[in-house]
């Protein structure tokens, strides 16, 4: 029974963890405000940082949050780790973003040393779901941690909903002067995530027995962000069975097109504002022309009337209306990838709690020696 394994509850809860983390932030709003107002000034950079699935959180939010402050960027902890020289010297002035599941991985403090010891002027900002974890235990008066509901902490391999609640708690932080006003985004994020899910699991699972042994996952601006982590999570949860890749819509075209072939699935993560889907869906259209696959699923918000019903097996419509901005819209695209992976591990023979037979990926990262 899919009831049985904590991978599938995990991404069923989300839902439901995005209220609880609502009410979490909405509680703490004047804290949070006080030490934003404190540690950050209009020189500093909001760098967001994570390993793997916690750096494709900023790799998200980076163009969604832009509309909010202009000053932000995703930069991998593994990325400032070997170099930081790279990225910051005396003069810089930085809010670091740390995301951690479990905040015990090498990285998650390695790059919070190399920061402190690299930059001129830090503060941080945790937010993790494991309040026993490294990261969580460190203190100092520059530093604000932000602890997620318990069961965020998932405890399969893949990230599922620590992926989501942390991706819409950087939100709220961000918009934290109008976190009154977001409840009513929060509310229908969290009504229409769950009606999907319910009613497009059997049909996700009907497209994930297909026979395909690669994906591509494709999407522009924050959803290439998500299309980055939804690629991953089929990846890991079949054990590399399935090669995984993502892009851009054009993007795509320049090179990587040359992925398709008759044992792909495509996965478009369409936008929903009209002038960007004009793109997606040329492509979308050339791909149907061009080639023969396994599957092709469209994920929107409302189904364009432009998109030819012959063009996709499956339109999944989430049904957010645009009045819900990016930075919370663009996780809501994220339990097809997450339920693909799921059905998919069981398709391929897999327990998805504990795929990796290869013991190429583990739970938390190990075996990493941090030269600082």
């Amino acid at each position: 029974m899919t009831q049985d394994f904590h991978t599938y509850r995990e991404i069923r809860q989300q839902p439901r963890v995005w209220r609880k983390a609502y009410d979490i932030i909405r509680a703490r709003k004047s804290e949070i405000q006080n030490f934003l107002n404190e540690n950050l000034d209009k020189d500093f950079t909001i760098v967001l940082t994570g390993a793997g699935t916690s750096a494709y959180i900023g790799d998200a939010l980076e163009p969604a949050l832009s509309r909010v402050r202009r000053s932000v960027r995703a930069i991998a902890t593994t990325d400032i780790i070997t170099d930081p020289g790279l990225y910051f010297d005396e003069n810089s002035k930085v809010l670091l973003v740390s995301f951690a599941r479990s905040g015990n991985s090498p990285e998650s403090v390695g790059a919070v040393k190399a920061v402190e010891k690299t930059a001129g002027k830090v503060a941080h900002v945790f937010i993790t779901c494991n309040e026993n974890g490294e990261l969580a235990k460190m203190k100092g008066s520059n530093i604000l941690t932000i602890l997620l509901p318990p069961e965020t902490n998932d405890v399969s391999l893949a990230m599922t909903s620590s992926y989501s609640t942390m991706l819409i708690v950087c939100s709220m932080i961000a918009r934290i002067d109008n976190i009154e006003e977001d409840k009513e985004s929060i509310d229908l994020l969290s009504d229409k995530v769950e009606a999907a899910m319910e009613y497009y699991e059997s049909k996700i699972q009907e497209i994930a027995d297909r026979n395909f042994t690669r994906a591509i996952f494709l999407g522009s601006g924050p959803l290439k962000g998500v299309a980055e982590e939804s690629r991953l999570k089929l990846q890991e949860l079949t054990d590399g069975a399935v090669m995984c890749a993502y892009d851009s819509f054009l993007g795509f075209r320049h090179g990587p097109k040359a992925l398709v072939n008759p044992n792909s699935m495509l996965v478009y993560l369409l936008s929903n504002k009209p002038d960007i889907q004009r793109y997606e869906l040329d492509l979308i259209r050339q791909i149907k022309s061009n080639n023969n696959v396994k599957a092709s699923v469209v994920v929107c918000q409302q189904k364009p009337a432009a998109l030819e019903a012959d063009c996709y097996d499956l339109c999944v419509e989430i049904g957010l209306p645009n009045s819900v901005a990016d930075y919370y819209a663009c996780v809501s695209y994220i339990f097809v990838g997450q339920l693909l992976g799921f059905f998919k591990s069981i398709a391929t023979g897999l327990s998805p709690d504990s795929p990796s037979v290869s013991g190429n990926i583990s739970r938390v990262v190990e075996g990493v020696t941090l030269y600082l």
